[in-house]
């Protein structure tokens, strides 16, 4: 079957909106989009199934894929705890020819790109500023002020890496950022 589907990587700082521009974007026939399940070595968690929410492998066996050259990306999170993407994922998404998605950290983003060419569309999702980024964070009250400087100081350093994407969306306004994005992905695969 020929590999027909292309591929889009999408990265951000935490708490720049990626998500949320996925899940509005992610069912639009027009892009034909799967979201591309990352592996892991963690456990699953209450009510999470394998192959729908994660692959979840044994460190053994993820270690095997690295060495097999499965993974197009992967990252030692903490010391025998790995995420990643395997190469078998986006090659069964292409194969009935649609677009495999990837929410993936800067580098990984990057290097994804790197491996997949003009086959691969980056798109990096901005704030509009670091310190509206600040901002969110804040007004989400979900972390205590430590985390969110560490959040801050982590996303001033991935957008470093921003001029490595083929493409970049301000999120100051989601409806714009969504629509900017699907047209992003759309002028793509057409």
């Amino acid at each position: 079957m020929a590999n027909n589907g292309k591929l889009i990587i999408i990265s951000a700082p935490s708490g720049t909106g990626k998500s949320t521009i996925i899940g509005r974007i992610i069912d639009d026939p027009d892009l034909r989009l799967e979201f591309s399940i990352s592996a892991t070595t963690r456990s699953p968690r209450e009510g999470e199934i394998d192959g729908v929410h994660y692959h979840f492998l044994t460190v053994e066996q993820f270690k095997e894929a690295i060495a097999n050259d499965g993974l197009v990306e992967y990252e030692e999170v903490y010391p025998g705890r790995f995420y990643g993407t395997l190469k078998s994922e986006i090659a069964r998404i292409q194969e009935k020819g649609n677009n495999a998605i990837l929410d993936i950290d800067v580098k990984g983003g990057v290097n994804v790109k790197k491996m997949y060419g003009d086959n691969a569309q980056s798109i990096f999702i901005l704030p509009p500023s670091i310190e509206a980024l600040r901002e969110r964070l804040i007004s989400r009250a979900t972390d205590p002020i430590e985390a969110i400087n560490q959040r801050v100081d982590k996303a001033a350093y991935e957008l470093t890496f921003k001029d490595q994407y083929d493409k970049q969306v301000v999120n100051d306004d989601l409806d714009k950022a969504v629509e900017e994005t699907r047209q992003l992905i759309l002028d793509f695969i057409k």
